[in-house]
C-alpha cells in the first residue's frame, strides 16, 4: 500500500498490526455486512497516521474489496492518509490533529454509560501523542466518570517524528502516572497476541475504572531494516524496500502457519 501510494507511516502501522489482529478478530464485537449496527463496540484511532493497519484490517474482516487498499492516499479515494468517517464503512471518527481521539472515546463511553448500552469503546493512541495536555485532561474525565467501558491501547514504541520518546519528552514512570489519574493500568507485550488478549480479559474484568493498555511495541515489526528506527515513522518504502519487506513478513507468515 505504501509503496503504491509512495507516502504514509510504515513504523507504527506494522508495529501496531497485532494489536488490530487481537481487536477485530478475538476481542470487539462488530459486524461488517452491518457496519452501523447500534451495539457495536466502536474503535476510535487518535494516531490517524497509521491507518494502513486500520484499513488492511477492514478489508481482511470483509467491511470493503481488498483491492481498494491500493488506493491509499489516491485523489477521490476513500482510504485516505488520515481516516475520515462517512468515506468508508468501519471508520468511527476522523482523526490527523493529535491528541484528539480520546476525548472522542471517553465522550462515547459516556454516552454507553448514561444510555444503558452494554457496548464498549477502544480507543489508540502513540505514545508521542502523550506530550499533548488535552490527553491528560481525558483521562481525568474518564477516570471521574468511571468509564469502565472504555480502554485505551497505547503504541508504547519509544518514536516519533522528531526523535525518541525519552529525547523529545520523556514519559516515565508511565504505568504509575496512569494509575495515579486512576485507571486500571496494564502493561503487555503489544507483539503477542496471547499477552493482548490476556490484557483485554484484565481490561473487562475490572469494574469501575477506565483501563489503559501500554502496549510495548517495536515500531517496523517484522521488517528488519525498520525496526527500532524513528527514520520510518513516516517514510514510504521505495519499490525495492518494498519487496524485501514483503519478503521478510512472508517468511515470517510462513513460519506461524507452519506451528
Amino acid at each position: 500500500m505504501l509503496v503504491e501510494a509512495k507516502s504514509g507511516h510504515p513504523a507504527g502501522s506494522l508495529g501496531m498490526a497485532d494489536v488490530f489482529c487481537t481487536l477485530y478478530f478475538g476481542v470487539m464485537n462488530h459486524d461488517p455486512k452491518n457496519p452501523n449496527w447500534p451495539d457495536r463496540d466502536r474503535l476510535v484511532l487518535s494516531n490517524g497516521h497509521i491507518c494502513p493497519v486500520l484499513y488492511a484490517s477492514l478489508a481482511e474482516a470483509g467491511y470493503f474489496p481488498k483491492e481498494k487498499l491500493m488506493t491509499l492516499r489516491k485523489l477521490g479515494s476513500p482510504l485516505q492518509g488520515h481516516p475520515h468517517r462517512g468515506s468508508l464503512n468501519g471508520i468511527e471518527n476522523s482523526s490527523g490533529p493529535l491528541g484528539q481521539g480520546i476525548s472522542q472515546a471517553v465522550g462515547m463511553a459516556l454516552v454507553a454509560k448514561r444510555e444503558g448500552k452494554t457496548w464498549r469503546v477502544y480507543s489508540l493512541l502513540g505514545d508521542g501523542e502523550m506530550n499533548e495536555g488535552q490527553v491528560w485532561e481525558a483521562f481525568l474525565c474518564a477516570s471521574k466518570y468511571n468509564l469502565d467501558n472504555l480502554v485505551v491501547i497505547i503504541d508504547r514504541n519509544n518514536i516519533q517524528i522528531d526523535g525518541t520518546s525519552d529525547d523529545v519528552l520523556p514519559l516515565e514512570p508511565l504505568t504509575e502516572k496512569l494509575s495515579s489519574f486512576g485507571w486500571n493500568a496494564i502493561v503487555a507485550d503489544g507483539n503477542n497476541t496471547n499477552a493482548l488478549m490476556h490484557a483485554f480479559d484484565l481490561a473487562r474484568s475490572c469494574p469501575d475504572k477506565p483501563s489503559v493498555i501500554i502496549a510495548k511495541t517495536v515500531p517496523g515489526k517484522g521488517v528488519s531494516f525498520m525496526e527500532g528506527k524513528f527514520g520510518w515513522h513516516g517514510k514510504s518504502p521505495n519499490k525495492e524496500e518494498g519487496e524485501a519487506a514483503l519478503k521478510e513478513l512472508g517468511e515470517a507468515r510462513r513460519k506461524l502457519e507452519a506451528v
